[in-house]
């Protein structure tokens, strides 16, 4: 195939094979938000580029180097959302569902886009879940998204291989006092520092504590703690947010470096990291961002969530071989049909069952080649049963139903009674 006909470099396809696993992930998470109260929001993928600059922060990385840019037809400057946030502040602000302090609970999922070096991980069309929580100032509501994410992290079996990492960036006065003192430190050491965190200096100072460079680490180990100057309601927050997670039992370190890459962040901020992926170890990120809303436009409004790579998640699962056997299982029955009058039969008979059993995968494939070669491909779709209709089943309004996983024989069914008996024998085949 011509190159010019492959996908992009870092936008990948997610093949047949591996969609049972993205669809399982994305069910577990919808049902585990349901449950807490959230709703769904649907956000477009392309915005006005204004939109990320004024929200996100000129001098970051992503706005600088990572973000997909381009003008339309009538010149207006529009961009592939890098990050969910924003997109989603943007909504809500313009249909107004958080005015007059209205609480609102919403989730996201969707394509995200960043030009960035596509290596096993990290992708430049990559997906997320993203939660957002408008109107709740206190820690109780930090807590609940960490407690959520520790529910998912039990359902998915990842627990033990998940560290929660906390830090609070106070308040932007708070790190301000901060900023100053820290580039203070880091000036007069210039020759220690690294290219990029030396450009940084002048730019985003914060973001050199997240340095992967071991020897600017080593700098930063005697370098102002931002802790030293957090102001006394930054620190009464992270000090009840705390407290609810070790009311509620789960593991946290504090990680003093930890400043996330995107300007509005404030007070908590909070990161799920792994070390069974290699660099990229963090499969879900978030904090506190109460300037936001204002800073784009509306009245001050207490803001916090997170995002979930749905990648490295789905990554992580298989890594660890804690996928589901059955999603394996492309159908759980596969109807056999040999001659035109079973064929016919076979349909009406298959839509029967579909109305009788809800939920029930049945594949019906007709006319595709001798009885062995229908079988062979019965087995290779993971049925539990095939189902096998030809001019002698017809004659008597019976049916073949033969096990393809374990040792039953074949058993000569009535039509009528059919449903009952795959109801009971498909529950008995998964259990």
């Amino acid at each position: 195939m011509s190159k010019s006909l492959q996908a992009i470099r870092g936008m990948n396809d997610i093949l047949p094979e591996q969609t049972p696993l993205w669809r399982y992930f994305e069910a577990t998470v919808a049902t585990l938000l349901d449950g807490y109260g959230y709703r769904q929001i649907r956000m477009p993928i392309v915005e006005a580029t204004e939109l990320f600059k004024r929200s996100i922060g000129e001098v970051t990385d992503i706005v600088e180097k990572e973000m997909y840019t381009f003008d339309d037809r009538n010149g207006d400057s529009l961009t592939l959302r890098p990050e969910g946030t924003a997109s989603c502040v943007r909504a809500v602000l313009e249909h107004g569902i958080t005015g007059g302090g209205q609480v609102q609970k919403l989730w996201y999922n969707g394509p995200m886009f960043r030009h960035e070096r596509p290596q096993k991980g990290r992708y430049r069309q990559f997906h997320q879940i993203g939660v957002e929580v408008f109107n709740l100032a206190g820690p109780d509501i930090d807590a609940e998204l960490i407690v959520l994410t520790w529910r998912l992290w039990g359902l998915l079996g990842l627990r033990d291989v998940v560290k929660l990492e906390l830090n609070s960036l106070g308040t932007s006065e708070a790190r301000g006092r901060y900023r100053d003192a820290l580039v203070e430190f880091l000036s007069a050491r210039l020759e220690q520092l690294d290219a990029d965190s030396i450009r940084r200096l002048a730019t985003n100072p914060l973001r050199i504590l997240d340095s992967k460079v071991a020897q600017t680490q080593a700098l930063l180990n005697d370098a102002p703690k931002l802790a030293d100057y957090l102001d006394d309601a930054s620190l009464v927050h992270f000090e009840g947010l705390k407290a609810r997670l070790d009311a509620a039992g789960i593991p946290y370190v504090i990680n003093p470096k930890l400043v996330r890459g995107l300007d509005y962040y404030g007070k908590t901020v909070f990161e799920w990291v792994t070390d069974q992926l290699g660099a990229q170890g963090t499969v879900c990120a978030g904090g506190r961002y109460d300037v936001l809303v204002e800073q784009m436009g509306g009245k001050p409004t207490a803001g916090v969530g997170f995002a979930m790579g749905i990648e490295r998640l789905v990554l992580l699962i298989e890594s660890l071989e804690l996928v589901p056997a059955e999603l394996a299982r492309q159908v759980d029955l596969y109807c056999c049909a040999f001659g035109e009058p079973a064929e016919l039969a076979a349909l009406t008979l298959a839509e029967t069952l579909r109305d009788r059993l809800p939920g029930l995968r049945l594949q019906v494939n007709a006319g595709a080649g001798s009885f062995k070669s229908q079988l062979k491909k019965a087995d290779k779709s993971g049925a539990l049963f095939a189902l096998v209709l030809g001019e002698d089943e017809l004659a008597q309004r019976v049916i073949g139903c033969k096990p393809l996983r374990g040792q039953g024989e074949q058993q000569t069914i009535a039509w009528d009674a059919l449903p009952a008996h795959l109801a009971a024998n498909l529950k008995q085949s998964v259990e």
